[in-house]
């Protein structure tokens, strides 16, 4: 399978080190992708992460906009002012840095979610918190509220 699924948490380690899941590693490694970019999620309080493949579709975005407007402009400063480019080491392990604990809160444990093309990095207890609230607005059938969607 060639897409992210799932979701595991994994302990950080005391150097600020986590372990990619395997299913993810080795969706990584059947993409062949060697980079990872990693930005903040704009609805949920946590990092998206993914090859260039997400980058590339951001930018996509920002081409589709006149290019001296307030939406491109907006767009550039947070995808590219706000993104960062990262490495597995080879153990396969991912490294926590500020950027990715201030926005998330994650502390000493990371929950690895699946979003089919990329993956995520959340703080356990709010994955859960939203993932219920996901969960029970599916039951009630009731659609998400502006802020409470999906990006991508």
């Amino acid at each position: 399978m060639n897409r992210f699924l799932s979701n595991a948490t994994n302990k950080v380690d005391a150097k600020g080190r986590v372990s990619v899941p395997a299913q993810f590693r080795n969706v990584l490694a059947r993409l062949d992708i060697q980079e990872l970019y990693a930005i903040q999620d704009f609805v949920f309080p946590a990092i998206t992460v993914g090859g260039p493949d997400l980058l590339d579709r951001y930018e996509r975005q920002i081409d589709g906009e006149d290019p001296f407007s307030p939406d491109a402009n907006d767009m550039s400063l947070l995808i590219h002012g706000g993104g960062i480019f990262v490495k597995l080491d080879g153990e396969g392990r991912l490294m926590m840095n500020e950027f990715m604990r201030d926005y998330t809160g994650i502390t000493d444990q990371v929950t690895f979610v699946g979003r089919s093309d990329h993956f995520q990095l959340w703080d356990p207890v709010c994955y859960e918190e939203k993932r219920q609230e996901a969960l029970s607005r599916r039951l009630a059938g009731r659609p998400a509220r502006a802020g409470q969607g999906e990006t991508g």
